[in-house]
Order: structure tokens, then sequence, then C-alpha cells
């Protein structure tokens, strides 16, 4: 009995362990799953604050405080890497939403867009890079630093940009920021208290694949709306795809071009952080309080965020080998 209870005990973890070892594929497959059953959207969008919390404490459980140390002795690139994520990206889009006038034609999408902009990169970003083969040290020290801004640089730019736009105060928009990295680091750091680094360490693929569950609560639950826009208004809702495709793009594009020269393979690292934007931060703190063309947004964004890293798999790979082959034959060089 005792033997067949072990057995029964184990297979949740056997099929977590499973789920994280299926890599970018699971985290392509969250999306179109997301979207296939609205109805499980609608039940879990009261939810998404949660999910964004155990995200949120998932990632700074396994944040590699070695890693960290060893970037900060090259404070420069860290530093100019987290001024365009939070600083540049930001103003230039706060500058075209104004300019085009988007801000009187469709508030909800520039708004959309704004937070997009003002959020700081997606948490699992260095999990991303790791599975592409990317630095993945590198983009965890920027994503580091740029969520330590976020809730005084999107306080800035809502008082610059939004203006009653919003259902909340910039000043309570960095405040609720704020409280929830600050609670979700200290739920992150009692854990690893408890549990140790070496036991997280240890369990990485089956907590990779409670993460992908998490992820999939809260895509679910951001799209339950989708399939209905999409019969009610198809050509507005596949535009704001193809927006979305379209911005994801750009900012991993320039990026990239802005980094070139500490080599493609760490630029692009770079690139696929600064382009993966964590919406769900700010939907926690709005509480969900924005316009049906801000969610609808939101929810096309996920589209991009899940399907990027798996498409982008050759050329990280081709990357990858390249820098390899560069640091191999300049090895033999010096010897």
């Amino acid at each position: 009995m005792s033997s067949a209870f072990q057995t029964v005990a184990a297979l949740p973890l056997r099929g977590l362990t499973w789920l994280g070892g299926q890599g970018t594929r699971a985290v392509a497959a969250v999306v179109f799953i997301a979207a296939a059953v609205p109805p499980l959207g609608v039940l879990l969008r009261p939810y998404v604050t949660e999910a964004i919390f155990v995200l949120l404490c998932i990632s700074f459980m396994r944040v590699d405080l070695a890693a960290i140390t060893s970037h900060l002795r090259r404070p420069a690139l860290v530093a100019t890497a987290t001024a365009w994520t939070m600083i540049g990206v930001p103003v230039i889009v706060g500058l075209i939403v104004h300019v085009t006038g988007l801000t009187a034609r469709s508030p909800g999408l520039a708004l959309a867009l704004m937070l997009q902009s003002m959020a700081s990169p997606m948490m699992a970003s260095p999990a991303l890079a790791a599975l592409m083969g990317l630095d993945a040290t590198l983009v965890l020290i920027t994503l580091v630093s740029a969520t330590a801004l976020v809730p005084f640089t999107a306080s800035l730019f809502a008082s610059l940009f939004l203006e009653g736009m919003l259902s909340i105060s910039p000043l309570a928009l960095g405040l609720k920021l704020l409280g929830i990295l600050a609670a979700s680091l200290l739920a992150a750091t009692v854990i690893r208290w408890v549990f140790g680094a070496a036991a997280i360490q240890r369990h990485r693929p089956p907590i990779d694949g409670f993460n992908i569950i998490i992820l999939l609560i809260f895509a679910t639950a951001i799209m339950g709306d989708v399939a209905s826009d999409l019969v009610s208004q198809p050509v507005f809702t596949i535009g704001l795809a193809l927006l979305s495709f379209a911005i994801y793009f750009t900012l991993l594009a320039i990026t990239t071009l802005l980094f070139r020269r500490i080599g493609y393979e760490r630029a692009l690292a770079l690139g696929l952080m600064v382009s993966q934007r964590n919406l769900g931060l700010m939907l926690a703190a709005t509480a969900g309080a924005l316009p049906p063309t801000t969610w609808l947004y939101f929810a096309m964004t996920q589209f991009p965020i899940h399907l990027a890293p798996y498409m982008l798999m050759p050329i990280a790979r081709r990357l990858t080998a390249r820098a390899n082959t560069s640091g191999a034959a300049a090895a033999n060089s010096t010897s």
C-alpha cells in the first residue's frame, strides 16, 4: 500500500518534470490552449494578480546571486541596457503615441502601448534566454535592475503621458508596483531560506513545469474574450495581433542592433528581454481596471511573447555556435 501510494504521489512530480523539459514548445503551446478555452478564461480572470505574484515568486526564488555579482563588475553595459529598457523605450513610444494623435483617436490602444513600454521585462526572460542557449546571466542582472526601477519610472511616465487615462494616480501605480515586487521578493527569500538554493536548483525541471502551468493560467485569464472578439470584430482583432508582432520584433531588432558591439549572441539576448514586457505586472497594479481595447491588445501580445522564442531558436543556435567557434579560435591563437 505504501509503495502504491508513493507511486501515485510521484505522478504529479513526474508530470511537472516532463512538462518542464518541453522548453519553448510548451511555452508556445500555452497561447493556443489559452485561446481555445474561453470559458476557462472568464473563470480565471479574477486571479490574474495571484498568477502574476506566483510567477514573480518563482523568478525571484531562482535568482542566481553569484551571477549578479559577476556582472556587477561591468556596470556600464548593465546601466546602458537598463536605461534603454526603462527610459529609452517608453520615451520613444510616448512621443510616437502623442505625435500621431493616437491618444485622441484610440485612447484604449494608446494606454495599452504606453503600459507595455513602461513595464519591466518579463521575469521569465532569463529562463527563456537559457532555453535558447543565450547569455541568461546578462539578461538576469539587467532584469533585476530594470525591475527595481519600474515603480519609479512607471510613475514618472504615467504622469507625463497618461494624464487622466488611468483609474489610479501615477503615484498609486508606483506604490502598488513597489508593493507587489517587495511582497514577491520577500516570499521568494523565505522559500530560498527554508528549502535552500541547492534544492531549488536540483528540482529545476518540475519547477519549470509548474511555472508553465501558472503561465497557462495567466494567459487563459487574459485571453478569455479573444474568441468572441475575433467573431464580433475580426479585422480589428487581427490588426491588433499584427501590431503586437510588429512591436515585438521591432524592439527585438532595434535592441539587437544597438548592442551588436558586444556580440550578436548577447545582443539578441538583450533584444529578447526588451521585447518581452511584463504586462501582467501592470494588470496587477491597475487591478485590471482597463478599457476593453487595452485588454484585447494585451491578449494579442501573448502570441509573440509565447511564439517568438520557439521561432527564434534556429537563429539563436547559429549565433551561439558562431560565438563558441570564435571563442575557441581566439583561445587557440593565444595558446
